[in-house]
């Protein structure tokens, strides 16, 4: 049966999932791999890769690479997102990346890479009407769902890392610098004109930083075997776990249930674009996804491969109840 190994390089971690076939038009994860790389880490104003974050990156594509020889008759494909796409030094990298894993890495632009994570979402969950937001570490996509139709999509040039390394201490959080991080996002909100168009949509939050809004709330009502993937809350019940994690110091993030340490110097701008877009919208609810870029890849490769369309996809479990250390 075909198989394939997409990776997904972001601005913080590399992620990769291997997947096979099925002949009933389905697919099973076979495994999902995760490292945290903070490949955006230093860039700059000048944006410059920097060689300890290059480093971290090749020798976790050559992880990935020993994971992928298992398999026989294996289709590859790697995209990369945000940090490389406005890194000067992109080729580079381009190069030593490719040498570590023997496939070329595909740079793909912000509209791709929203248009992806709409195909991801929208064959994994009943949704109508949506706003996606994707926050990763140097970019956020923003997309527009109508009636299941991809209507408008952007990204935006703010993440996890860089907006913590423009505005934000990683210990604790000063009103000023909270103000300054706000401040910016609300005027990046507001060039975005289609966003008027989606008041009191749902938002479905797709990234790491995102699902951890939702690893807390489990953690805290004691909720076990529960798929993150279509997990809700209340706008008000995500500002709530935000309070408490912009209140609390670095050391006391890093302690709190469902808050990866990994995560914890770079969260609360993580989550923040996501608790201004519920207020700029109106949104009243907040919808999680363990599906998104990968699995919108996975389905363009599939189709392209084997000629026939995913006709049953499903998110893995195990992705579903991902550890709190990723």
């Amino acid at each position: 049966m075909t198989k394939f190994a997409i990776i997904d390089l972001g601005s913080n971690s590399v992620r990769m999932t291997i997947s096979q076939y099925q002949e009933n038009g389905g697919y099973e994860v076979l495994g999902r791999f995760q490292e945290m790389v903070r490949l955006s880490a230093g860039m700059g104003k000048k944006r410059i890769l920097q060689e300890d974050a290059i480093n971290r990156t090749i020798q976790a594509i050559k992880n990935f690479k020993k994971e992928i020889s298992k398999y026989d008759q294996i289709t590859v494909r790697a995209v990369a997102t945000a940090a490389v796409r406005q890194a000067s030094n992109q080729k580079y990298f381009l190069d030593k990346f490719e040498t570590a894993l023997d496939q070329p890495l595909e740079v793909i632009t912000g509209l791709q890479e929203a248009h992806y994570d709409y195909m991801g979402i929208i064959e994994t969950l009943p949704i109508e009407n949506a706003l996606i937001l994707d926050t990763g570490g140097a970019s956020s996509e923003l997309i527009m769902v109508r009636d299941k139709r991809e209507i408008h999509g952007i990204s935006l040039p703010v993440g996890s890392v860089n907006l913590t390394e423009s505005y934000l201490e990683k210990d604790q959080v000063t009103a000023v610098s909270l103000f300054s991080a706000i401040t910016a996002l609300q005027r990046l909100f507001r060039d975005v004109s289609w966003l008027l168009e989606v008041r009191n949509f749902p938002i479905i939050a797709i990234g790491g930083s995102n699902r951890t809004l939702a690893k807390i709330s489990r953690r805290e009502k004691e909720i076990i075997g529960l798929p993150i993937h279509g997990y809700h809350l209340s706008s008000d019940e995500a500002n709530q776990i935000f309070q408490q994690v912009l209140a609390s110091n670095l050391k006391e993030r890093g302690d709190l249930p469902g808050l990866a340490k990994a995560r914890a110097d770079i969260i609360v701008g993580g989550m923040l674009p996501l608790i201004k877009l519920c207020q700029y919208v109106d949104a009243d609810q907040v919808i999680f996804s363990q599906s998104g870029l990968r699995e919108g890849i996975l389905f363009e490769e599939i189709q392209k491969v084997t000629g026939h369309e995913v006709l049953d996809p499903r998110v893995d479990e195990a992705a579903d109840t991902e550890s709190d250390e990723v």
